[in-house]
Order: structure tokens, then C-alpha cells, then sequence
């Protein structure tokens, strides 16, 4: 009787055993996101390159995306339209943050945290910052993923709701997909390159240094006339065009759009040429992706330039979301499908 109790003793200890060693092993996602925060913030340099699309509608701007950081909170963000070559650089260093335009010799400096004041889907201290601060995040392992689904913070934005994180099994970021309330993807990011040892010389993320290294490829010419009016496919209800004037720059031509009614905004349209000296704009409000290219966002009003001209969105009645539509329904370049 001894012997049949010494057996069942040890059965039931190689399973309980087994049992432990097996719940061990097992990379749970408690692991990943630990690895994950050790992997990204241990990164003394990282260099990453990708293919974004941003969905608006029916139409699909594409980008060539190349992200370049360095400890302590350097970043460089080249985002090129594939439809027309306009580069524009999105830059943080020591003395501030910048947008720089190279085909219009100009950069604008803003007072601002980018790009940890919101969601970015192609930096990665920005995703893991939405991994570990959203305690309701989904997680999925599939065959060749580990999956993360989680909320976003796009202020400009509130329809942007989540986003779904792609990993490999070595933790390198592959994908990222940004969707709205509807399900719907918005932004996709799809990494092609990955460097986690990337180093940089000391002159790598100044702004004389990228000004005068920017490659332009786009033919840049200077607009004097603004040949036709673009109206903002999108105008909130019970508002409309109350009156238009064009008004003589010394060099172009400037367009203010009245709209009238229960959210009353103003619309400028000018001309914008290359300036002769390198030069840096003061600017008030932050950095912000309008679709097909990198604008200025503030409480009141939203700005960006496109294809040699300049727009001006203002309101004192409409929020910035409102702002933001009336931006995006105005399109000026041409797009894929």
C-alpha cells in the first residue's frame, strides 16, 4: 500500500511539476509589454523607414516615411508625398520643434512636446506610450504577430479611436493601423526598415545642417495668381459664402472666403513664394498632419501650405474639429486610389 501512495505522490508532484514549468514558459503579454518598455526605452539611437497611407474619403495620399532618433528626445521625421515629391521635415532638437519646408527655403518653429503631446503612429516611444497607458487594451498572438489593440489620443481628431499595433516575435515593430469609430483604417504604416543601433553625428538633427542637406526633387515654381478659387467641400449647416475679395500682395495675391450663418469662418487663400534667404517663422498653435502635408493647429484657427499657395482657416463659434473638416475637404493635389 506504501508503494501505490509513493506512486501517486510522485505522479501528482512531476504534474503539478510539469504543470508550473509549462505556465512558465509561456510569454504572456505582461512579458511582451515589459520587454517592449525595456527594448524602446534603452534605445540610445533607432532609424526607421515606411510606406503611410492616409485614407480620406475616397481619396489615399501615400507617403515615404524615414524616422531618425537619438537620446535625449532628438527626433527627425522626413514625411515625402509620393504624389508630388513635396518633402517636409518634422524636427526636435535642443533649441525647439520645427516644421521645415526645404522647396520654400523655410522652416516654423513651434513652442510645443511633440511628439509626445498625442498619438504618433510611426514613433515608438509614442505607440508604447498608448500599449501601457490604455488598461483596456486588447492583446492576440498569432502565428506571426503579437497583436496590440488600443485607444488613441488624436485631439484634432476625437473620430480616430484606436489602433492596432503589429509586432514580429522579436519585438521589431512591423505595421500600424489607426481606425475611427466606424472601424475604419485612416492611417496605415507599414514598416520597411528597422534600426535599433542607429547613430548619428552631432550635426544630424540641427536645423542649418538639415536645411542645407534637404534633397528637393519636386519642381518648385513661384504662384502670382491664383487662377481658381478652391471652395472647402465641407461647410457646417445653416452657414455660406457671404462675400469674397481678392486683395494685391506685392508679390501675388491674396483671396478672403466670408462664410456667414450660424458658424460663421473666414477662409484666406495667398500665394506663397520661395524665399531668397534661408528663414524661420514664428509659430503659434502645433504641428499637425492635414492630409497632404504638415500644417499648424491652434484653438481658432488651422494654416498649411499646398502646392505653392497658403490657407487660413479662422472661426470664433466652430471648434477645432469643425476647423479641421473644413481643412480636409479642401483638396489640391492629385491623389491614388
Amino acid at each position: 500500500m506504501w508503494g501505490e501512495s509513493m506512486k501517486k505522490i510522485l505522479f501528482l508532484s512531476l504534474f503539478v511539476f510539469l504543470f508550473v514549468l509549462t505556465g512558465c514558459g509561456k510569454y504572456s503579454e505582461k512579458d511582451i509589454v515589459k520587454d517592449l518598455t525595456k527594448n524602446i526605452e534603452n534605445i540610445k539611437g533607432y532609424y526607421l523607414e515606411a510606406q503611410m497611407e492616409i485614407i480620406n474619403n475616397e481619396d489615399v495620399y501615400e507617403y515615404d516615411v524615414k524616422v531618425s532618433y537619438q537620446k535625449d528626445n532628438l527626433f527627425r521625421v522626413s514625411l515625402k508625398n509620393k504624389a508630388n515629391s513635396h518633402e517636409q521635415i518634422l524636427l526636435r532638437n535642443t533649441d525647439g520643434v520645427y516644421v521645415l519646408t526645404p522647396s520654400l527655403n523655410k522652416s516654423f518653429k513651434f513652442q510645443s512636446e511633440w511628439p509626445y503631446n498625442n498619438s504618433q503612429s510611426y514613433i515608438l516611444q509614442t505607440i508604447l506610450k498608448d500599449i501601457k497607458s490604455d488598461n483596456d487594451r486588447k492583446f492576440e498572438e498569432t502565428e506571426n504577430y503579437y497583436v496590440f489593440t488600443t485607444k488613441v489620443n488624436y485631439p484634432n481628431n476625437r473620430d480616430l479611436t484606436k489602433q492596432v499595433v503589429y509586432f514580429d516575435k522579436k519585438l521589431n515593430i512591423k505595421e500600424v493601423q489607426v481606425l475611427n469609430s466606424k472601424n475604419n483604417t485612416e492611417i496605415k504604416v507599414k514598416i520597411t526598415k528597422t534600426d535599433t543601433k542607429a547613430t548619428y553625428n552631432t550635426k544630424y538633427f540641427t536645423l542649418n545642417e538639415n536645411m542645407q542637406t534637404a534633397i528637393i526633387d519636386e519642381k518648385t515654381e513661384s504662384v502670382l495668381k491664383i487662377e481658381d478659387v478652391i471652395y472647402p467641400m465641407y461647410i457646417p449647416e445653416n452657414t455660406s459664402l457671404g462675400s469674397q475679395n481678392t486683395i494685391a500682395k506685392s508679390s501675388g495675391e491674396r483671396i478672403i472666403l466670408t462664410f456667414e450663418g450660424e458658424k460663421p469662418f473666414i477662409l484666406v487663400e495667398e500665394t506663397v513664394n520661395k524665399e531668397e534667404e534661408f528663414t524661420t517663422v514664428p509659430t503659434y498653435g502645433e504641428p499637425a498632419m492635414l492630409i497632404d502635408t504638415v500644417g499648424s493647429i491652434s484653438d481658432n484657427s488651422v494654416s498649411w501650405i499646398s502646392n505653392g499657395l497658403e490657407y487660413y482657416v479662422a472661426s470664433d463659434v466652430m471648434n477645432i474639429e469643425e476647423l479641421v473638416d473644413v481643412a480636409k475637404s479642401i483638396n489640391t493635389i492629385p491623389v491614388g486610389k
